[in-house]
C-alpha cells in the first residue's frame, strides 16, 4: 500500500486551513495578571543543561536557568527577525501565479511577526521580575542582515531545521514534562509559539523543494556550501550568548567567579548551547529526510557536522 502525498498547492491548503485553525493574542499569553513564577524554572534541564555545574548551589542554578530561558527566547525572537523577510523575499520571486501559496507564505510572515512581538513583550516581562538586565547578543539586525546576504537556499535549509529543532524541543521535554516543576506561564508560551511553529515546517519544505527545482546543480552546491558556513556563523553568535549568560549570572548573584569556576560554566553551557541550538535540529529526522533528497554529495559532512554538535 502507498500513501498518496499532497501536491504542492494542496499543501498550501492545507497549510493555511490549521493555520487559521489557531487564532492566539499576544495578551492572552502575557502581560496582566498573567505572571511568570522566578521561584520556578522556566526550561527543561534537558535544554538548560545547569545540574551538572558543580560551582553552583541550587539558588544559583535556578537564576541561571531563568537566565538560558531568557536568552532562549531572545535567539528565537532573532532566528525570526530573518525568517518574515526570507518568507516576504520568496513570495516577490515566485510571484501571484499561485495565490494560495501566496497566502499561505504571507501568513507564515505574520505569524512569525507576531513572535518577534511575542519574545520583545516576555523581554520586558523577564526584566521587571528578574530584577536585572540579562544581555543577548546582537544588534539583532546586523545579525539578521548577515544571515539574509547568503544564498536563498541556505536560509531556507537553516530555517527548516530551526522549525523542526522548536518542535522537538516542546514535544521531548515541555510537553508531557511532569518530574520538572517549570513556570506554567514561561510553558505556555512555549505551547502557544509551538502550535504556530507546527505549520511552518510544511512551508518551510515547500520553499526548498521549489528552490532546489528552479536551481542548477552546482547553484544547490552553493546553497549547501552557505548553509554550513551559516552554521558555523550562528555557532559563533551561541558562543557569545554563553559569555553574556555568565556576566549576567554574576550581576543577579552578586558573586565573583574563579577562573576555573567560570571554565567549568562556560564548558557545559557551550556543550549545552551547541547541543540545542544545532544538533538538535540537524540530526532531527525531518530535516534529514528534506536534505537527502538533494544533498546525497554532502550527507558525509552533515553527518560530521551532527556529530560535532551532539556531543
Amino acid at each position: 500500500m502507498t500513501t498518496t502525498l499532497p501536491s504542492p498547492n494542496q499543501a498550501y491548503e492545507q497549510s493555511l486551513l490549521r493555520a487559521t485553525k489557531v487564532n492566539w493574542k499576544i495578551e492572552d499569553i502575557i502581560g496582566g495578571d498573567k505572571r511568570l513564577d522566578f521561584s520556578k524554572r522556566f526550561l527543561p534541564e534537558a535544554l538548560a543543561q545547569v545540574n551538572k555545574i558543580s560551582c553552583l548551589n541550587e539558588a544559583e542554578k535556578l537564576v541561571l536557568n531563568q537566565i538560558r530561558g531568557n536568552s532562549y527566547l531572545h535567539l528565537f525572537g532573532l532566528v525570526e527577525e530573518f525568517i518574515v523577510p526570507c518568507v516576504i523575499n520568496h513570495v516577490k520571486t515566485t510571484g501571484l501565479e499561485n495565490i494560495t501559496a501566496t497566502q499561505a507564505l504571507l501568513h507564515f510572515a505574520e505569524e512569525e511577526s507576531k513572535h518577534i512581538y511575542l519574545f520583545r513583550r516576555f523581554a520586558e516581562e523577564f526584566e521587571i521580575g528578574f530584577g536585572c538586565r540579562c544581555e543577548g547578543i546582537g544588534p539583532v539586525q546586523d545579525i539578521a542582515n548577515a544571515v539574509l546576504e547568503h544564498r536563498p537556499l541556505g536560509v531556507v535549509l537553516i530555517i527548516l531545521y530551526i522549525e523542526w529543532m522548536t518542535q522537538y524541543h516542546y514535544l521531548a521535554s515541555v510537553r508531557d514534562n511532569s518530574s520538572e516543576s517549570l513556570d506554567p506561564q514561561f510553558c505556555s508560551l512555549l505551547r502557544n509559539h509551538w502550535l504556530e511553529e507546527a505549520q511552518h515546517t510544511t512551508l518551510d519544505t515547500l520553499m526548498v523543494e521549489q528552490l532546489v527545482q528552479e536551481l542548477e546543480s552546482d547553484e544547490i552546491e552553493a546553497g549547501v556550501d552557505d548553509f554550513f558556513k551559516l552554521i558555523e556563523f550562528l555557532n559563533g553568535g551561541l558562543m557569545m550568548q554563553v559569555k553574556l549568560d555568565l556576566e549576567s549570572l554574576a550581576r543577579a548573584t552578586g558573586r565573583t567567579f574563579t577562573e576555573s569556576e567560570k571554565q567549568e560554566i562556560i564548558a557545559i553551557q557551550e556543550r549545552s548551547y551547541k547541543w540545542t541550538f544545532v544538533g538538535s535540529g540537524v540530526s532531527h529526522a525531518k530535516f534529514l529526510e528534506v536534505f537527502n533528497q538533494f544533498g546525497i554529495t554532502r550527507q558525509a559532512e552533515l553527518l560530521e557536522v551532527s556529530k560535532s554538535y551532539c556531543t
